[in-house]
């Protein structure tokens, strides 16, 4: 059944419990926290702004970081909430604890188009427990809720799942409409030819995709370390790199897939080689790899191959939608980079309808400059991962069907 939306709720004057995702990438300048990539919190601003806008009390919930059930000074979401300030132009109040008093007090003082941030609520051993008592706590602080925490939806946690049996009414924010949109309707009748490109470490986090997606795409371009899993399944030697050793049985049973079902399943035919995984490492481009000329011993394969680009630019070229999800190299490392900034701007170039799937895809695209250039971009790795596997999303089967 279809759910909720914001737009199906009377929110004025009503607390509105929202689930937000500001698990932000940040680093420390002195004493300071610094946001470096504000993607997701932008993201929310739309369903934070309906809510200002229509007068409700609007308190947000979020987690940052992984503190495992602990108070950890340095997540504490307070600079989030400085920082959201600084976009919305209006003071944000912050509340040290997630429930309790404190909040309750807060809340009680607000007026209607005020916003809230309640503490991490990973500090809480209970929210990854999905603890009914601490879902329960929560919903105490709110009339409604609103879940647009897309990067978190697929996490069965206390405040993305359990809270919504304790509130009258739950529904899908204005991000997460939009995430689902463009992730389940858009690529469920894709226009032809699609074109996905799979990157990454793991094969075992990609299997379920793989397979799911199978049926639907016209080529496949596998990149990242998981290609070295599929080289080696073919008898390509991969020297030093990283390989599922466990998978490999695996990932033939994958190329045998592709194969039956006429899909263009592509690996890289050649690779940029490393001695070591830093910056100012030694590199070379390594020669078309074969079962006799793989990655040299005791070297790495940290980059797709100068001939890789040329190929994967051509299918690209070709494609009507493209998926990208996982970077292709270690492009965190600038020598490692030409094969993921390559991507970024070949499907900047395509024309076509250009969906990165979160994670690392988004970050690399940012760094590319070429954000603007995307049609859509999602805020979530493992969300959008699970949705286009045809996995129901916790936090978004959990919200009120719409009658």
């Amino acid at each position: 059944m279809s759910k909720l939306t914001l737009r199906d709720l009377d929110v004025r004057g009503k607390r509105v419990l929202v689930r937000v995702d500001f698990n932000v990438p940040t680093e420390m300048r002195g004493k300071k926290v610094r946001i470096t990539d504000d993607t997701r919190i932008r993201a929310s601003l739309p369903t934070i702004n309906y809510l200002r806008e229509h007068g409700a009390k609007t308190i947000l919930m979020a987690h940052f970081g992984r503190p495992k059930g602990k108070r950890v000074q340095k997540l504490s979401l307070r600079p989030i909430g400085d920082y959201l300030h600084s976009l919305i132009h209006q003071p944000v109040i912050f509340s040290h604890d997630t429930i309790g008093e404190v909040p309750k007090k807060i809340i009680s003082h607000m007026e209607n188009g005020d916003v809230a941030l309640l503490e991490n609520v990973r500090f809480q051993p209970e929210e990854e427990a999905n603890d009914p008592k601490f879902a329960e706590a929560l919903a105490k602080l709110g009339d409604l809720y609103v879940n647009d925490a897309f990067g978190a939806a697929h996490r069965a946690h206390a405040s993305t799942a359990g809270i919504t049996k304790f509130v009258a009414k739950s529904a899908m924010g204005v991000l997460m409409e939009k995430e689902l949109k463009h992730l389940r309707e858009g690529l469920d009748k894709p226009v032809k030819p699609f074109v996905v490109i799979l990157g990454g470490a793991k094969v075992s986090d990609k299997i379920g995709v793989l397979k799911a997606l199978m049926g639907k795409a016209d080529s496949i371009l596998i990149g990242g370390a998981m290609a070295n899993t599929f080289l080696k399944a073919q008898g390509i030697p991969v020297g030093a790199s990283r390989v599922e050793s466990d998978k490999l049985d695996l990932a033939r049973e994958i190329l045998d897939l592709a194969e039956k079902r006429g899909v263009k399943f592509l690996v890289p035919i050649d690779a940029v080689e490393a001695k070591e995984i830093r910056v100012g490492a030694t590199i070379r481009n390594t020669s078309r790899l074969s079962p006799k000329h793989g990655i040299s011993d005791g070297w790495q394969a940290v980059d797709i191959g100068a001939a890789t680009i040329a190929l994967y630019q051509e299918e690209i070229a070709q494609g009507e939608t493209v998926l990208w999800n996982g970077p292709v190299g270690i492009f965190e490392i600038p020598d490692f980079a030409e094969g993921t900034m390559a991507i970024a701007e070949a499907l900047a170039q395509s024309g076509a309808t250009t969906i990165i799937g979160g994670g690392d895809s988004v970050t690399a695209v940012k760094q590319a400059g070429l954000a603007d250039k995307m049609t859509f971009i999602s805020t979530g790795g493992g969300a959008s991962l699970e949705l286009l596997d045809g996995k129901a999303l916790p936090g978004v089967a959990a919200l009120s069907d719409t009658k």
